[in-house]
């Protein structure tokens, strides 16, 4: 098979195209045929060697069609998305023709949707739904404000918490996207700072705030919400530096709950990806409930361009690459 090795930690000549054997089948494993999968920023700190862990093959999630399946748990054939389980980490992941991943971490996917519409789906959308719907518990009136509502991940809670009945108040860096914010259901946009607290309308009465920024702005997302309300930090777009000196008995509001969410938890036994609607999400988007269309789409062999286009911030949304 065909795969997009990562060679080195550096820059886009990092990734390189080389021929491996395909994966072989493993009990409690699933192989797939990868026909689409998404672009994410944890394989761009991967390739830069910012991560933890790094396999040689990249990329955390995928949608494709299962070729073998010992353990019964999927059959041949079937449709499926793939996230996490270490893809891309400590196992080989989906920048490749075929991949092998934890049945834990697959769940069937039957649509009509192509699959580039598919490939948007599995790791922002699963994510974002046990953010919203787990960790912050939100429901339905209540209002939740999202710190970097235009990345993908932002995107797909937005949509998600729109549909739910949830009032939102969207951040971003460009004020040229609060009409796509607007468009999406949002209630209003903001400009995104670290002392959005201090400016925005409403701040410590918000029921909740999915904080995509991250450490950078983490203790200002406390100071936004009421008693009771919830922070969840699920995001660094902000960076990936430490809050220096961090004191939760001066520095944290009384009364407020803060959360984390990490999406390579997936699979384990407290976040089983069977527990996520991907299907339900799935026809969701096909019955027009929302628009949730890759912003670009690259081919295989375009990787660099699709990471070029990551790391200058152009994406505008979830990018896909296909495989022919």
């Amino acid at each position: 098979m065909r795969a997009i090795v990562l060679e080195s930690f550096g820059g886009l000549d990092s990734l390189v195209y080389r021929d491996m054997p395909d994966p072989e089948p493993l009990q409690g494993h699933v192989v797939i045929q990868v026909k689409a999968f998404g672009i994410n920023h944890a394989e761009m700190h991967m390739r830069r060697g910012e991560w933890a862990e790094a396999a040689p093959v990249s990329g955390i999630e995928c949608v494709g069609i299962v070729t073998s399946c010992p353990g019964g748990e999927f059959p041949v054939g079937a449709k499926v998305a793939a996230l996490m389980g270490g893809m891309g980490r400590t196992i080989n992941g989906s920048y490749a023709e075929y991949t092998r991943v934890p049945a834990s971490n697959v769940a069937l996917i039957e649509s009509d949707l192509s699959w580039a519409e598919l490939a948007a789906l599995p790791e922002s959308y699963a994510t974002a739904w046990t953010c919203l719907f787990r960790n912050l518990a939100i429901e339905a009136g209540q209002t939740l404000v999202i710190r970097g509502a235009t990345s993908s991940f932002g995107t797909a809670a937005l949509n998600m918490a729109v549909n739910a009945g949830v009032r939102v108040i969207a951040t971003t860096r460009n004020p040229a996207r609060f009409d796509a914010l607007t468009a999406l259901g949002a209630e209003r946009a903001e400009i995104e700072r670290p002392d959005l607290s201090t400016h925005i309308e409403g701040a410590k009465t918000f029921d909740a705030v999915l904080d995509l920024v991250g450490n950078s702005t983490m203790l200002d997302s406390l100071d936004m919400v009421r008693r009771g309300g919830k922070v969840c930090l699920a995001g660094w777009l902000g960076g990936l530096a430490p809050i220096d000196g961090f004191n939760p008995l001066l520095q944290m509001a009384s009364g407020v709950y803060l959360t984390f969410f990490g999406s390579f938890v997936f699979g384990s036994p407290a976040f089983p990806v069977s527990d996520v609607p991907l299907q339900r999400i799935a026809h969701d988007i096909a019955q027009g409930r929302w628009d949730a269309k890759p912003s670009r789409i690259f081919g295989f062999d375009q990787i660099r361009e699709a990471h070029r286009v990551m790391e200058a911030n152009e994406a505008h949304g979830k990018m896909v690459v296909v495989i022919d």
